[in-house]
């Protein structure tokens, strides 16, 4: 199981809470995992968030491995000007 760190208006989608427990190897399991655990979070995650993984952004790299200590922040879709 992984700690994942939910930011700014994607708490909305979890009555508040922040930190969730997922399980999961890598990003894409992680938040195909955390959409099975918050419903109401599951269509924010599929339009598309940023993923912040021990200090990296991942946008793409779905399949990036993630260990059990490991730090993942989520947030929201951020946009380039």
């Amino acid at each position: 199981m992984v700690q994942v760190t939910l930011w700014g208006s994607l708490r909305d989608y979890t009555d508040g809470r922040n930190e969730v427990e997922v399980a999961g190897d890598n990003i894409y399991q992680i938040l195909q995992n955390l959409g099975q655990a918050e419903p109401r979070l599951k269509p924010i995650l599929e339009k598309g968030v940023t993923v912040s993984l021990d200090g990296q952004i991942y946008r793409q790299n779905l399949m990036q491995t993630v260990r059990p200590d490991s730090e993942v922040f989520i947030l929201p879709k951020m946009a380039g000007g």
